[in-house]
């Protein structure tokens, strides 16, 4: 073997090539495969891609955020004097003539552990007991009449459950998110109705479906706590502003900026974070409900 065979087999190969062109010639050296050159210019678009997607979800999210702002400082400023002063104030002294405080604790206790078994709303009677009692009061008022408002329709769901294992047949994808929740574990199952809870989905039409999944009680109970907290103090957080609202409308006092400030930081801070949890909620649900899907 001589010399040169040793340098053709171990130096890479490299091409010279020159190409003619109209304003003059070159020559264009390349070395390595184009295989090797596809590749890295595969991996910086796909870089490029994955930056430029992070750049506009940011955008999108700074964007949201500042609506938010902006509408909530049009209904602060604005929009929500006008209600406050003409119903919200009026039915705020009727309540308080009306009821003593233990007598107004226990029909919001008594409205929040009922309505959801009746499809009713409880958001506003959330909205009083934040009004009235604050944070900590308010938080273990609501959260124990939630703990019987859940319960309810999963003991009454006996009654009815090969009808409801018959509608969810009806709409296999929505049922195919609630089953997930009664597969697994105690832990999947906790988690996957935490999940739901905070998720969009109808959580009064939940609470009659979830004995037809197979869920237990246990997980169901604490998942269903646990996801209702956001909801929870977002309602609470609601009421103190309203409460707040209203005390400076009734003293004929206008909120100075520092306050109209602090209130539209902390709505837009609480509307955000429930965004959040929803939009991450609803990821987990999906990826559940795939792995489920690839299981045998």
């Amino acid at each position: 073997m001589t010399y040169g065979d040793g340098i053709d087999k171990t130096v890479p190969e490299l091409k010279s090539r020159m190409e003619d062109l109209e304003n003059g010639d070159y020559v264009k050296l390349r070395g390595g495969s184009e295989d090797e050159e596809e590749g890295s210019r595969g991996e910086s678009s796909g870089c490029s891609i994955g930056s430029v997607t992070s750049v506009w979800f940011w955008v999108k999210l700074i964007f949201l955020v500042a609506c938010v702002g902006v509408l909530a400082f049009v209904i602060i400023k604005w929009i929500g004097p006008f209600l406050i002063e003409k119903e919200l104030i009026p039915f705020i002294k009727w309540v308080r003539s009306t009821f003593s405080i233990p007598m107004l604790g226990l029909l919001l206790f008594a409205s929040v552990a009922l309505f959801p078994t009746i499809l009713l709303p409880s958001s506003p009677s959330m909205w009083m007991a934040g009004l009235t009692f604050g944070y900590g009061k308010g938080f273990l008022l609501i959260l124990s009449a939630a703990s019987i408002g859940v319960t309810l329709p999963f003991l009454i769901g006996h009654l009815f459950l090969h009808k409801m294992q018959e509608w969810l047949k009806q709409y296999p994808k929505k049922a195919a998110i609630l089953r997930a929740a009664g597969e697994g574990t105690w832990f999947h199952q906790f988690q996957a109705v935490t999940l739901i809870r905070v998720s969009p989905f109808p959580y009064m039409i939940y609470n009659y479906c979830a004995l037809a999944t197979g869920v237990h009680y246990g997980p169901y109970i604490l998942g269903s706590l646990v996801g209702m907290v956001p909801e929870i103090f977002v309602s609470i957080y609601t009421g103190i502003m309203l409460r707040t609202l209203a005390v400076a409308s009734d003293v004929r006092h206008s909120l100075s900026a520092v306050e109209i400030v602090v209130n539209v930081l902390g709505f837009c801070v609480t509307a955000s974070a429930t965004i959040v949890c929803t939009i991450y909620a609803k990821k987990k649900l999906s990826a559940m409900q795939s792995e489920e899907a690839e299981t045998p």
